[in-house]
């Protein structure tokens, strides 16, 4: 959401992870980004698919070993770890879900910043760079920091391959009732076209806030409602109400 300080005209910065992409053709979509907590499951959830992979491939080379000869059988497991650390990434993300099964448990998925699909060009680069972001000594310390310092929670990789990590679908939501239909209210400023689909947004999505997310975000439209609190809030409302009438 995002509302204009009608005394002096400077713009609020938005107050959600909800990226607004505007196409070539004029067209404008949303991306939900991913924070760095789900994405840390997501890997965790990956490390232990990738682990199990060798612990089983291991026991199952040692075994067949006697036949082909334990060097042979050693060489294969390491060969197969090797392709695991450095294209197992890369597969499942350019591939056509864009997604490893740790992301695609977590309802994940990694898209150009434009939301398309990412090229194996992309994946690859954005892959080859974990081990930059996985510094100092392995605890993806540098890619931490990277996803907290950036507005869309980018990593190094994500950032030289121009890629995002964002939610590949709606999460269930509970939600919660907003205050009766209020009086149609008229806006004390003339708004612009993005003022009102914000205001009419908070109208549609209140219901997914809890009342304390709902006051706090109608206080930052004071200078439009002349008003803070459940009063402001009320009035906001009544603004979202008179804009659905309008329309």
């Amino acid at each position: 959401m995002r509302i204009s300080n009608g005394s002096n005209g400077r713009t609020k910065a938005r107050l959600d992870t909800l990226q607004s992409i505007e196409l070539a053709e004029g067209v404008e979509i949303q991306l939900r980004i991913a924070g760095p907590y789900v994405r840390v499951l997501a890997y965790l959830l990956d490390l232990l698919i990738r682990a199990g992979i060798c612990i089983a491939a291991y026991l199952l080379l040692m075994f067949i070993g006697m036949i082909i000869g334990f060097t042979v059988a050693q060489g294969l497991s390491m060969l197969l770890m090797f392709f695991l650390t450095f294209f197992y990434y890369i597969v499942f993300e350019a591939g056509k879900r864009g997604a490893s099964p740790g992301k695609r448990a977590m309802g994940l998925r990694v898209v150009d910043t434009s939301g398309a699909p990412i090229s194996w060009g992309q994946a690859f680069i954005r892959n080859m760079l974990r081990f930059a972001d996985g510094m100092p000594f392995f605890s993806y310390g540098f890619g931490l920091l990277t996803t907290l310092l950036t507005k869309r929670f980018q990593r190094l990789g994500d950032l030289l391959a121009n890629t995002v990590v964002v939610y590949d679908r709606q999460p269930k939501l509970h939600l919660s009732s907003l205050p009766p239909a209020m009086t149609s209210v008229a806006p004390s400023a003339p708004l612009t076209r993005e003022e009102q689909a914000a205001i009419l947004g908070f109208k549609e999505r209140g219901g997914m806030w809890s009342e304390a997310r709902r006051v706090e975000l109608a206080n930052h439209a004071s200078a439009l409602t002349g008003a803070s609190g459940e009063k402001g809030m009320t009035k906001l409302l009544g603004v979202a109400q008179w804009l659905g009438d309008k329309h």
